[in-house]
């Protein structure tokens, strides 16, 4: 019976075949076609037939819509110049341009065939950074002309500035979809790429490194950037499942000891000099810094000759009687205090300890702002795109909060600012480096490691 019936199930499946084989051919044939076709336009016409990536990536900061980070604006658009890593510039959404009158004037030439993200073209009429003491305009459509009232080789930096029309179109990969905000607060916001909808970006704002870290872990974004460390709640994030950390050093923040200039103790260069000998030659959370500009800038100066640490010369300055090159005599001082942020408390011990190791007692007092009255400020501060640090070390500066003067270095700052030959430009800040690091009116620590945590 068994026989029977498997000869029945062969005879109606070989009876199938004969009756529709053309069919099931012709169907699987297609199907195949059908499949390589879909990969062929997946490959080569996204655009087309877009397929979705969305990533949800964390920071934290406040910011408003005026004022957003440079990890999103810069996504979004373009200014008319931008900058290498090292601190040239590179054409943007300008060409090329020309320098005139020693630096008064600057011409630059619009690419043609640019556009916002809402279509429209960009031309010089279009393009208007409301630069304060600086006269705007158009000769032609291609063509934009800014007049300064003094030369100010720092200008080129100042239009890498990322343009918009106005609003959120700018000239990027990427266009705003949507934002939200509380209390004047940027909470969320979301990118669509310009070349291929599928791809969202959804940023999310946190206020700490512990509530963005948190959110990682709650599953609230996939993507966490730019945290200082890589624990939360004593859990080290490279062992959490499915992610992966990776560290980059931040050449574009570093950490120093500011001492205040005017402070009857720190007004004594050798005791300032003698207190950077006895700084650690490397701290943990970052690369060693001696310079106040990143070793990848073209004018950092190599031959700089870095302080390393040197207990023993550090106790023979503070003698009140040692010969050394530094005039004047020291008053060894019973006591100074740190002031300092609470996520550099444990950097401001460590400085402590070693300079307790020299017979200077040092206590940490954490502060929730830059102070305005302190003898040493442990913080840190942005490096500028361009070489020129005058709001930072110029006598009369209104930012120079260690209250530094120094008439040759004040010179050299005014006339880093006005100098447009890139050449003179890195003579005149190498010189800036090494009579600013003789003087140590502050101590340049380390730039930052930072982490990138992803979930895969």
């Amino acid at each position: 019976m068994a026989v029977i019936r498997k000869r029945l199930i062969f005879w109606l499946i070989k009876a199938y075949i004969k009756k529709s084989g053309k069919t099931i051919l012709f169907s699987f044939l297609f199907g195949l076609f059908i499949f390589f076709a879909m990969l062929f336009i997946g490959k080569y016409y996204t655009h087309i037939v877009p397929f979705t990536h969305t990533e949800t990536i964390g920071l934290t900061g406040a910011y408003s819509q005026d004022a957003l980070p440079s990890e999103i604006t810069s996504k979004m658009s373009i200014g008319l110049t931008t900058i290498a890593k090292d601190g040239s510039i590179k054409p943007g959404l300008a060409s090329s341009w020309d320098i005139l009158d020693n630096g008064k004037v600057y011409r630059f030439h619009l690419k043609h065939g640019l556009h916002f993200s809402d279509g429209q073209k960009v031309t010089s009429s279009t393009v208007n950074y409301n630069f304060s003491d600086v006269n705007q305009s158009a000769p032609d459509a291609h063509t934009i002309v800014f007049t300064l009232k003094e030369a100010y080789a720092p200008f080129l930096v100042a239009v890498a500035k990322p343009v918009f029309d106005g609003g959120f179109n700018g000239v990027g990969d990427y266009h705003l979809e949507n934002i939200t905000t509380s209390d004047n607060f940027v909470q969320s916001l979301t990118l669509v790429s310009t070349k291929n909808g599928g791809n969202i970006i959804h940023y999310v704002f946190y206020p700490t490194e512990t509530a963005l870290k948190t959110a990682y872990l709650l599953g609230e974004v996939t993507e966490v950037k730019n945290v200082n460390t890589i624990t939360s709640d004593s859990l080290n994030l490279k062992t959490f499942p499915n992610t992966t950390v990776t560290k980059q050093t931040d050449y574009a923040q570093l950490v120093t000891l500011f001492f205040n200039n005017e402070d009857g103790n720190l007004s004594n260069k050798k005791l300032r000099v003698a207190l950077t000998y006895a700084i650690p030659n490397t701290f943990s959370e970052g690369a060693r810094a001696y310079s106040p500009y990143s070793p990848l800038s073209l004018y950092y100066d190599n031959e700089l000759n870095h302080r390393v640490q040197d207990l023993a010369r550090a106790k023979l300055l503070l003698l009140p009687d040692a010969t050394s090159s530094l005039s004047g005599k020291i008053k060894m001082p019973s006591q100074l205090t740190i002031k300092t942020f609470r996520r550099y408390k444990t950097v401001a011990q460590q400085i402590a300890a070693v300079w307790k190791k020299i017979g200077i007692t040092t206590t940490i007092e954490l502060v929730d702002s830059i102070p305005s009255n302190y003898q040493i400020f442990l913080g840190d501060f942005n490096i500028p795109s361009d070489p020129d640090q005058y709001t930072l070390w110029h006598s009369d500066a209104p930012d120079n909060i260690t209250h530094y003067r120094n008439l040759r270095i004040d010179k050299l700052l005014e006339d880093g600012r006005k100098t447009i030959d890139i050449n003179k430009r890195k003579q005149i800040y190498a010189n800036f480096q090494r009579f600013l690091l003789e003087d140590a009116p502050a101590e340049f620590l380390y730039y930052p490691y930072q982490y990138t945590i992803v979930r895969k």
